[in-house]
């Protein structure tokens, strides 16, 4: 069960992006990291990348201790933006091309174009582009639409991003998840709009419906950040891992935003236990260039070799929580 995992304290969860609805990318990314060792999938709110998760695990054929995550978020939530580009604007310096973790951006003849399916909203495109040819645009769903046949598909957990100050519309939503009744919530959340304090009261808030150790809160540090393998990329991760560890709350949490192969032994170092990690930007790096191969799943080798660095990421958590 997934408590299981969660109450050892070495669980990896791969975070294949809340705005990645790319499928072939989703089912290679979760045959990859199941074979691994990964437990559990965070994925869009899109049925067709819930069946491809599904697919990836079939093709992995390990179905023990392998669980499914939906993550939704609300206006105002990085996760659900997309990027787009005027094309009036645009000079083709490629700069945004170049800088997009997800080569998500596409050239075309005359200008370059963003490839939706495939963009989470990191906004790294937007900093880089110098005629500010670039917007964010929030792409929003409808729950009571979208949610029902994913539940019904099969999954094991929702996630909420509640990341924005409008603490009305985050009740409400969260109401609504609630009633959708998964065997587990998780709340995704950082201090982008919120202090400590006004972060905490509106989780307690939150649990007050749900019961004890029925909900993951997901510790994100810095959103989408996680490209590099320091220390100091994932020093805020753990920082506010921190803040809910010493709140003493009834969850299980989870380190993200900003984590890597690093971010077990930090928070070891630093008397943070949690239940476990979340690797989204860092995990899907190391893999990218395996994963983007269009012989990938005839070429037995190239499998091989993705498959030994995605291990070596995944035996990162259980190899320092052993430590210690």
């Amino acid at each position: 069960m997934l408590a299981d995992i969660l109450k050892c304290g070495n669980c990896f969860k791969l975070v294949c992006g809340a705005g990645n609805e790319d499928v072939e990318e989703v089912e290679k990314l979760v045959y990859l990291y199941s074979k691994a060792g990964c437990n559990i999938f965070d994925l869009s709110a899109n049925l067709d990348i819930v069946r491809a998760a599904k697919k990836g695990l079939e093709r992995s054929g390990i179905n023990i201790d392998r669980y499914l995550c939906v993550s939704v978020g609300i206006k105002g939530d990085p996760h659900i933006n997309k990027a787009e580009i005027t094309q009036d604007l645009c000079t083709k310096c490629d700069k945004c091309k170049k800088i997009c973790p997800q080569g998500a951006i596409v050239e075309d003849i005359k200008t370059n174009y963003v490839k939706s399916k495939r963009c989470i909203g990191c906004g790294k495109c937007l900093t880089a582009c110098p005629k500010k040819a670039i917007n964010l645009v929030a792409k929003e769903i409808d729950l009571k639409k979208v949610i029902p046949p994913i539940i019904e598909e099969g999954i094991d957990c929702l996630e909420f991003h509640a990341l924005i100050e409008n603490e009305i519309e985050v009740m409400d939503k969260w109401q609504l998840l609630n009633e959708f009744c998964p065997e587990f919530l998780s709340i995704c959340v950082d201090r982008s709009k919120l202090g400590n304090e006004k972060l905490l009261n509106r989780v307690k808030k939150m649990l007050a419906v749900r019961k004890p150790y029925t909900t993951i809160i997901q510790a994100d540090g810095a959103p989408m950040s996680g490209g590099c393998d320091d220390y100091k990329t994932t020093l805020q991760a753990v920082a506010m891992a921190e803040v809910f560890q010493d709140a003493n709350l009834p969850v299980y949490i989870l380190i993200s935003g900003g984590t890597n192969s690093k971010t077990m032994k930090l928070a070891h170092q630093c008397g943070i236990m949690p239940s476990g990690v979340a690797i989204g930007s860092y995990a899907r790096k190391i893999v990218k260039e395996f994963i983007l191969r269009e012989d990938f799943w005839t070429n037995k080798n190239i499998q091989e070799e993705a498959l030994c660095v995605a291990k070596t990421l995944v035996d990162s958590v259980s190899l320092y929580y052993n430590s210690f």
